[in-house]
């Protein structure tokens, strides 16, 4: 009886040392993921400029079309099951809504502002993170996070070059502050779209939650694709440009991005994903020889203190 007891309480003496090993392993799991889907975001801003003439809607809803094939494929060769019920579906359109606008304000305001501008932008994504998770997940973050939180978002700025002066529109219609506009929207739209991710993660397995969102979004993008269609050449390069964009960095990195939702706190997530600024500056050097100026660099290391301090 003596030993019974004995491995009874050993037993319960490990179960919450197991339990934290686990949440442990799922959180750097997650961090893992987010990484991997970074280098992929990464290409996202080279692939863009690559599809001219393609126009921002276009390159939207082309990217997440093929993105939407891509990971029905990957779920039926993991026999997940893909369908969703009926009265899911309205809840699932309006997934799809943010998501649309998200690629669609990001890729629109490219056309109007400096990749610069609107790298740093979007990136502030990570305030309306951590504030829609707390108001709708409940899950807050220390003082001492949202502090290392905010250095990041600044070290976001300060590597890409973010000078918040604005332009006049000029005569051909190119306007910085219409453009920083769209980027700040895109921002807004890729918080909610993370706290969407992280809310689903009980409900749906991975494949099947992101081949409806993807394909729901470029369903609401199809009407106004149609209308931009058949107004300029398809050359080839272009094309390519935009399989690419379907693939790479939403197909694959978008997809790893929401598998990292479902690990860890989405403020966590979204901070990371703020290194395709990073990453983009690394590649730049690597194959187009642009070396970084000193404010870049002093960015680089501000950003990742932050995010070092927030993961600590």
């Amino acid at each position: 009886m003596k030993a019974k007891s004995t491995a009874s309480t050993t037993g319960q003496t490990e179960h919450p040392a197991s339990a934290e090993e686990s949440s442990v392993s799922t959180q750097r799991n997650g961090l893992l993921y987010v990484v991997v889907a970074v280098l992929f975001f990464a290409t996202s801003p080279v692939f863009i400029r690559w599809s001219q003439p393609f126009h921002a809607v276009e390159i939207a809803f082309w990217r997440l079309a093929i993105a939407a094939l891509l990971v029905v494929v990957l779920g039926l060769l993991t026999r997940q099951q893909m369908g969703i019920r009926r009265r899911e579906l309205p809840r699932f359109l309006l997934y799809g809504l943010v998501t649309a606008l998200h690629f669609f304000f990001y890729i629109a305001s490219l056309n109007y502002t400096t990749t610069a501008h609107s790298l740093a932008l979007t990136y502030t994504s990570p305030i309306f993170v951590t504030l829609l998770s707390t108001l709708f997940l409940r899950e807050s973050l220390p003082l001492r996070k949202l502090l290392g939180m905010s250095i990041a978002v600044i070290g976001v700025a300060i590597m890409a070059g973010f000078e918040p002066h604005y332009t006049s529109c000029s005569l051909n219609g190119q306007c910085m502050v219409l453009g920083d506009g769209l980027a700040l929207l895109s921002g807004l739209c890729y918080g909610i779209y993370s706290i969407i991710g992280r809310s689903e993660r009980g409900r749906h397995p991975l494949f099947r939650y992101t081949a409806h969102v993807y394909g729901l979004a470029a369903l609401w993008l199809l009407p106004v694709m149609l209308f931009f269609a058949f107004q300029h050449a398809y050359p080839l390069p272009a094309i390519a440009a935009i399989c690419a964009l379907g693939i790479f960095p939403l197909g694959l990195g978008h997809t790893l991005y929401n598998a990292a939702l479902r690990k860890v706190h989405a403020t966590y997530a979204n901070l990371i994903a703020t290194q395709e600024v990073t990453m983009g500056i690394i590649l730049s050097v690597i194959f187009l020889h642009d070396i970084p100026s000193l404010s870049t660099v002093i960015g680089v290391l501000v950003t990742l203190g932050g995010i070092i301090s927030v993961l600590l």
